[in-house]
């Protein structure tokens, strides 16, 4: 591996079909959102051999859902779901083979039926993309 998995970095090993030829794929926990990671990889490359914009979207998607779900459940809220309502993506720059790219979550405004979050990505440190989504809330039935 080129890129250095960075301190606090784990295997991310939650199941997923559509994410499971990208793996190994990492995760850290923070008190109010999950970081998703990987080492850019052939898989996750375009025709340009720099990462696709799809993987991109699916990973920032994913790195959102998740922090909206540690926000509602630190505020006690019985979840069972979150569905992506609405998703975008603003592609920056690009990232090349072996680089760390980071998905950080920088904002995440929960309520009872919709959430909202905004996510940074950077490869190496350089913020190659920044996307907005707004999740639906499910909630257990009492």
């Amino acid at each position: 591996m080129s890129a250095a998995v960075p301190a606090g970095f784990e295997p991310f090993t939650r199941p997923s079909p559509l994410m499971d030829p990208w793996r190994p794929l990492y995760a850290k926990a923070e008190a109010d959102r999950i970081i998703l990671g990987l080492e850019l990889r052939d898989p996750h490359t375009n025709s340009r051999a720099t990462a696709h914009g799809g993987l991109i979207a699916a990973l920032a998607d994913q790195a959102m859902g998740m922090s909206c779900g540690v926000k509602l459940k630190a505020e006690g809220v019985n979840l069972v779901n979150l569905w992506t309502a609405s998703l975008s993506i603003d592609y920056l720059g690009a990232a090349q083979l072996g680089q760390w790219l980071a998905f950080d979550t920088t904002f995440a405004r929960v309520g009872k039926t919709l959430c909202h979050a905004e996510i940074d990505i950077t490869a190496d440190g350089e913020t190659i993309a920044r996307g907005r989504a707004s999740f639906r809330v499910s909630l257990a039935k009492d």
